[in-house]
């Protein structure tokens, strides 16, 4: 019986979601991250908890609860409005965060800013990939020789 109890209690394990991916503000030394947290519950729910952490050290370092999604189509852009301020999106649900007091906005204010990148699931991992961005004054649409 006891083989038996070790045996399912690995394979209940084996099925949960705990990850993070994280974008490094201030190059990479770590100091100034936003890093997104997904973990599943319950072996048998197919949605994970969503959660934020993010940090500006020494002043900044708070985890705050995004969502619930489904543990493998977790995909949050990540937007920069400037002066700290961060906003991050998931299809109609935006949530907008300052690093410089470490609060969370209780409404979004404008557009959001610049895509920074995206927190997207990529195979069974969570990762962070960076938005391609234009150099300024860049003419995509004139043809090439």
């Amino acid at each position: 019986m006891r083989k038996i109890l070790i045996v399912l209690t690995s394979l209940l394990l084996t099925a949960c979601v705990d990850d993070t991916a994280s974008y490094y503000a201030d190059g990479s030394t770590g100091n100034h991250a936003l890093t997104l947290h997904r973990a599943q519950k319950h072996f048998w729910s197919k949605n994970s908890s969503v959660e934020l952490i993010m940090q500006r050290l020494p002043e900044c370092l708070r985890r705050i609860e995004l969502t619930d999604m489904p543990a493998d189509d977790v995909e949050i852009e990540l937007l920069s409005g400037g002066d700290n301020v961060w906003t991050l999106r998931a299809g109609k649900e935006m949530w907008q965060v300052e690093t410089q007091s470490c609060t969370q906005y209780p409404d979004v204010k404008g557009d959001g800013g610049e895509l920074i990148g995206v927190f997207r699931v990529d195979g069974n991992k969570l990762v962070f990939e960076a938005a391609v961005l234009e150099p300024a004054g860049s003419d995509t649409t004139a043809p090439s020789k």
